[in-house]
C-alpha cells in the first residue's frame, strides 16, 4: 500500500471519529438548550422542525419526526402546555388542526441561548476561502441525506 493510500484511508478513519464526537457534542448542545427551557430534546428538536417549516398537521410532523402520531400527541400537548405551540384550524381548511409555533415564545427564550454559537460559528466559516465553504456545504448536504436515509432504514427495518 502506498504512503498516499495510507494516509488517505488514514484521514477517512479520522473524519469518521471526528464526525462522531460532532455528533455527540451537537446533542449535547441541544440537549443543554433543551433543558434550559424545560424541554426534552425531541420537544426541542420538534419545535426547531416547526420553526423552519411553519405550521403543521399532527401527522405532517409525526412524518418529519419520525414519531408516531400517539407520540406527537403528547409531544404536542407538552408544548403547547410549555406556550411553545398552539393547536389552531387550518384557515385553508377548517376540519384540519395544525401545530403553530409561538415565535415570540422562541425568540424570547431560545434563541437567545444560541446567539454565542451562531456568532462563533459564522466567525469560524468566515475563515474559510468560497471554494472551502462550497466543499463544507457539500459534505454537509450528503450527510444529511445519508442520516435521513438511514433513519428511514432503521424505522422501516424489523428490530
Amino acid at each position: 500500500m502506498s504512503s498516499d493510500s495510507l494516509r488517505r484511508d488514514e484521514l477517512l478513519q479520522v473524519n469518521v471519529q471526528l464526525g462522531r464526537e460532532l455528533s455527540a457534542r451537537t446533542l449535547m448542545f441541544h440537549a443543554a438548550i433543551a433543558e434550559r427551557v424545560g424541554l426534552s430534546a425531541t420537544e426541542h428538536k420538534a419545535l426547531d422542525l416547526l420553526s423552519r417549516a411553519g405550521p403543521l398537521t399532527a401527522g405532517q410532523l409525526a412524518e418529519a419526526t419520525g414519531l408516531t402520531t400517539g407520540a406527537v400527541t403528547g409531544l404536542v400537548d407538552r408544548l403547547e402546555r410549555a406556550g411553545f405551540v398552539s393547536r389552531e384550524r387550518d384557515s385553508s381548511d377548517r376540519r384540519k388542526v395544525v401545530i403553530a409555533p409561538n415565535f415570540e415564545k422562541m425568540n424570547q427564550e431560545i434563541a437567545p441561548l444560541f446567539e454565542g454559537m451562531s456568532q462563533q460559528m459564522v466567525a469560524l466559516l468566515s475563515q474559510y476561502s468560497e471554494q472551502e465553504l462550497a466543499t463544507i456545504h457539500d459534505f454537509i448536504s450528503r450527510s444529511i441525506a445519508v442520516l435521513k436515509a438511514q433513519t428511514e432504514r432503521l424505522k422501516s427495518e424489523p428490530p
